[in-house]
């Protein structure tokens, strides 16, 4: 027997995979709402649902509803019923063989639904349109053997079924490209895309199963698998029992015959012959009665029934000439002058051998001409596959790259952010460390002037109104200096050793020159450096007050500003009693004094060191010589730091 051809395959397979199914009951209710609708672009829409319905039953019916859709929605000026309309009058002339109309009618809806979609980009009724456009014209270019455009427009339809995830289509997609895989030898390849459109209409119960299922168990029966094959195409059966799909099924009994002629059952081959046929002729589908009867023809020459053989290849090659199919006409005539030279009849063998030898020859001219077209069709498949699977792998490399990119960005931000956040943090603990210097200040000034006060009081006491208007006169220049500059973070040196000259001379009035002092500075001390200010001075009264004071005899105090490997080292040198014998005499006394002083420097030192994030460090030791305590020595050792 002669297998469906894959022309033919894509012909029919496609378009069941296209065209819904209608029931009797549904266009009876059409009608009748048809009738009493008022509105006109409604009346157009259940006309174009007509010519839909009756895809499947009576092609002529849909071209008769198609046409008055067309005519009213132009009329009305409703491009969407135009389209819908156009679509349904293409459907008909496929039908009916027509492809050049066909094809005409699907590239105007298509023009017509791309112009809606430019005023509504993300309208899913003209996409759902637009896809049904591509899919049709993939089913001509099927036809016609340029699979190469045929495949082309299917990936553009399944593409825009994939960007409104209308699974139908989807899965119809898939089955038409497996078609097309088909077409072209490559099984394996139509196999798996039959497989993801049938995992997807059992998924959504679509009625074009049993479609799927056929083409499966037809990719099985070729490659020799006929367990397979009879399995699926028994699942198919089963199925198309429960739709009405005229087509799909006289094409799975003509699988049936192939099937059982293959297995040398020809009574049941004759029997799903004959099936297929009865149901093309109900549909007027010539193309697909013409294989029938060849079909039958092919075997009733092998039972030897010549005459039966003869009426029914007859009709076959009446009806390949009348739709012009060049590789029917070349089978049918091969097989009458089969039949007629086993009839004896080798005048009429002959004349239909010639005619045979014709097609044969017209046909390997066609063949020959599209082999070169599929080749070149082919080269610019796999060109175009190629740029496809480059640009997806360059889609691909982008998104990578501007997801790291992305990451990146992100990150840096909140590097900034957490940057931002820390200097933040860092300006408000420079602020508090100010302000907290500033308050420490405040504190220290207050003792400074009580010990002053105390001092002056004594000397009023002790010396008379002349002495101390004098120690009040130097008492309040050392004021001035201490309020002009106790407010600032840091004072230069210079003024630094005036305060502390100022002060000494008014311990010197208070306790009689009980001692002298010498302040000094090195060569490497510049001019704009600086320290905090009243830091030396708490040093430089306890050595007066607990060094010298308790003293038999004069003394003498030694203050000396340095610089050592890079620090502003500050010495307080005396030749008192030292700490262990001061602290023997006045225990108390000295505890306080102590306390207030000695905290009130350790928690300056440490701002500053918080501040400016360097060490600073105080050292107090006693001096001895011989084993005898000879004074007392107290060390600060600072950060440089420059007056801005």
């Amino acid at each position: 027997m002669k297998t469906v051809t894959p022309i033919f395959i894509s012909i029919l397979l496609l378009l069941t995979s296209h065209f819904g199914w209608s029931q009797q009951t549904t266009i009876d209710s059409l009608k009748r709402v048809y009738k009493v609708t008022k509105i006109d672009t409604s009346k157009v829409g259940i006309l174009n649902k007509l010519a839909s319905k009756f895809k499947e039953i009576n092609p002529d019916s849909t071209a008769y509803y198609g046409k008055k859709a067309l005519s009213l929605s132009t009329k009305l000026n409703y491009p969407f019923g135009q389209a819908n309309a156009e679509l349904n009058l293409g459907n008909a002339s496929i039908i009916t063989g027509n492809y050049t109309v066909a094809k005409s009618h699907f590239r105007k809806a298509k023009n017509i639904f791309e112009s809606l979609l430019d005023n509504q980009k993300e309208n899913e009724i003209y996409i759902y349109g637009l896809a049904r456009c591509y899919s049709s014209l993939g089913v001509i270019f099927s036809q016609e053997g340029n699979y190469f455009e045929s495949l082309d427009n299917y990936q553009k339809g399944l593409q825009l079924y994939l960007k409104i995830n209308h699974k139908s289509g989807i899965s119809k997609s898939y089955n038409n490209i497996g078609v097309v895989y088909k077409s072209r030898g490559k099984t394996i390849k139509a196999l798996e895309y039959f497989k993801k459109s049938f995992k997807i209409q059992e998924e959504i119960g679509e009625q074009t199963m049993p479609v799927t299922l056929t083409n499966i168990g037809v990719i099985y029966f070729e490659n020799h698998k006929l367990s397979d094959a009879y399995s699926y195409y028994s699942k198919a059966e089963k199925l198309f029992k429960t739709i009405e799909n005229k087509r799909g099924l006289a094409l799975l009994q003509n699988y049936w015959g192939d099937y059982y002629s293959k297995t040398k059952a020809q009574d049941k081959a004759e029997a799903y012959y004959t099936k297929a046929l009865n149901l093309y002729q109900s549909i007027q589908n010539k193309f697909g009665a013409s294989l029938a009867m060849y079909n039958l023809g092919t075997l009733y020459f092998e039972q030897k029934k010549l005459e039966q053989a003869l009426l029914v290849a007859t009709q076959s090659l009446n009806y390949a000439k009348e739709i012009g199919i060049l590789d029917q006409i070349y089978h049918s005539e091969k097989l009458i002058s089969d039949i007629y030279f086993a009839k004896n009849q080798p005048a009429l063998s002959l004349e239909h051998y010639k005619k045979y030898s014709i097609a044969r020859d017209s046909l390997n001219t066609l063949e020959s001409t599209q082999k070169f077209d599929h080749a070149e069709m082919d080269f610019e498949y796999q060109k175009k596959e190629t740029l496809f699977k480059e640009k997806n792998k360059r889609e691909k490399l982008l998104l990578f790259f501007s997801i790291i990119g992305l990451l990146l960005l992100i990150g840096l931000i909140l590097v900034l952010i957490n940057r931002h956040q820390v200097k933040k943090r860092l300006t408000l603990q420079k602020e508090v460390a100010e302000y907290e210097q500033k308050a420490l200040h405040l504190q220290m000034n207050p003792h400074f002037v009580f010990n002053c006060l105390g001092s002056i009081s004594s000397f009023i006491v002790q010396n008379g109104t002349d002495s101390a208007l004098k120690y009040l006169s130097k008492f309040s220049k050392l004021m001035r200096l201490t309020l002009e500059y106790s407010k600032d973070a840091l004072i230069p040196i210079d003024k630094e050793i005036e305060s502390l000259q100022n002060y000494l001379e008014l311990e010197q009035l208070r306790f009689h020159d009980k001692f002298n002092f010498k302040i000094q500075s090195s060569d490497s001390v510049e001019f704009n450096m600086g320290l905090p200010p009243l830091l030396i001075q708490p040093f430089v009264e306890n050595a007066i007050l607990h060094g010298l004071v308790p003293k038999d005899g004069n003394g003498l105090i030694v203050i000396d500003f340095d610089v050592q490997n890079d620090q502003l080292v500050c010495t307080i040198w005396d030749d008192g009693i030292g700490i262990t014998k001061s602290t023997a005499i006045k225990e108390n006394s000295m505890k306080a004094h102590k306390s207030m002083a000695l905290e009130i420097t350790k928690k300056r030192l440490e701002i500053m060191e918080a501040t400016i994030s360097k060490s600073a460090q105080i050292e107090i030791k006693e001096l001895e010589e011989n084993n005898t305590v000879v004074g007392t020595k107290v060390t600060l050792r600072l950060p440089i730091q420059y007056i801005k």
